[in-house]
């Protein structure tokens, strides 16, 4: 079962275009829970996902209520700068959900409260507020298929050589 990154409520057309890039290039499955404060036929999110849209496999939600029904009992993590766990001291499960809240609020508190053990964060230095959200869904999605030995992925590249 492939990974999951869930977005809930983005707000930037260019972030959410570069996950589903990222997602198309792990073979992950991206979930746009809504609103979203875009339209999907936004030019600067199909330009940041360039050609990928093709490959990725992208459903979309009303509510996260909606989305949390279609996937009862699955295991969900919660990344959000209000985390006690750090996202490498956690092990991510083939098929679970790491959810990434909107770009100027992060996920609701109430659900981060709820769910306090499954919560993890990015280190950063102190005064920062937050990372780029389209860098932090890398970070952590890197660290979990890192964890799963990059299954199903391709792990070597080669050289061209020209000749001059």
């Amino acid at each position: 079962m492939p990974l999951n990154i869930v977005l809930v409520e983005p707000e930037i057309p260019q972030n959410t275009g570069n996950i589903v890039r990222t997602c198309a290039a792990t073979g992950t499955v991206l979930h746009l829970v809504g609103p979203l404060g875009f339209s999907i036929e936004d030019k600067y999110l199909k330009r940041a996902g360039l050609d990928y849209w093709d490959e990725a496999d992208v459903r979309y939600y009303n509510s996260l209520d909606e989305f949390f029904e279609n996937f009862l009992g699955k295991t969900f993590y919660y990344s959000t700068t209000k985390a006690v766990n750090n996202y490498c001291d956690v092990q991510f499960d083939d098929d679970c959900f790491i959810l990434f809240g909107k770009e100027t609020a992060g996920l609701p508190e109430e659900l981060l409260r709820e769910n306090k053990e499954y919560c993890v964060r990015i280190p950063m230095k102190n005064g920062i507020r937050s990372l780029n959200l389209s860098n932090s869904v890398a970070i952590v999605l890197y660290e979990a298929l890192r964890q799963q030995n990059f299954k199903e992925m391709k792990l070597e590249g080669h050289m061209v050589k020209y000749e001059w």
